[in-house]
């Protein structure tokens, strides 16, 4: 695991409780709900709190996220992590706006890219590791048969941004605008 630690961090009040995002002055390197499990994994011991544009962004993209809109922005992101928490991460990436995927179809699909025996509970392990909850989407990651298993900052958490994000692409689906489901 690469052994840097950011030294900048920020707080935010979200509709679902209190957020701190690090960062490195450049890019965004964790974002967690208060509290949560792994909480800060990215900072720096002597971090210091601090206003910079990354910040900014991220909170600019939050409330739109959690106005239901899907956020036409991107956010610069710096993954914290080993070689393959990272191919995670890039994975989960690409789970749509209001869909899901379970662990053992995220673990087939790495499979599939990386050419490596992988399995549900190796995934399992790094999506729960992920320091940049909501913009890196674990919480799309449900376990065999729709239950909602393991999500660091709580399951009532995770099953409020799944109900945000199915709501708005039930709306936007009968508008015509996006395309969506489960």
């Amino acid at each position: 695991m690469e052994d840097t630690k950011t030294s900048y961090f920020c707080h935010w009040n979200s509709p679902l409780g209190g957020i701190t995002m690090a960062s490195d002055g450049t890019y965004l390197t964790g974002l967690w709900f208060d509290g949560q499990k792994h909480f800060g994994s990215t900072l720096s011991p002597d971090s210091s709190e601090t206003v910079l544009n990354i910040f900014h962004t991220t909170i600019l993209w939050l409330e739109k996220y959690f106005q239901g809109e899907c956020p036409p922005e991107s956010v610069p992101i710096r993954m914290i992590g080993t070689d393959y928490q990272k191919s995670v991460w890039r994975a989960l990436l690409e789970i749509p706006f209001g869909s899901t995927v379970t662990y053992g179809e995220l673990a087939k699909s790495l499979e599939i890219t990386s050419g490596r025996r992988t399995s549900a509970r190796a995934v399992g392990n790094a999506v729960g590791r992920n320091p940049v909850s909501i913009l890196i989407p674990c919480h799309r990651v449900i376990g065999a048969g729709g239950s909602l298993t393991g999500y660091a900052a709580g399951t009532d958490r995770k099953q409020a941004l799944l109900r945000l994000e199915r709501t708005k692409c039930a709306i936007s689906m009968e508008s015509g605008s996006i395309s969506g489901g489960n």
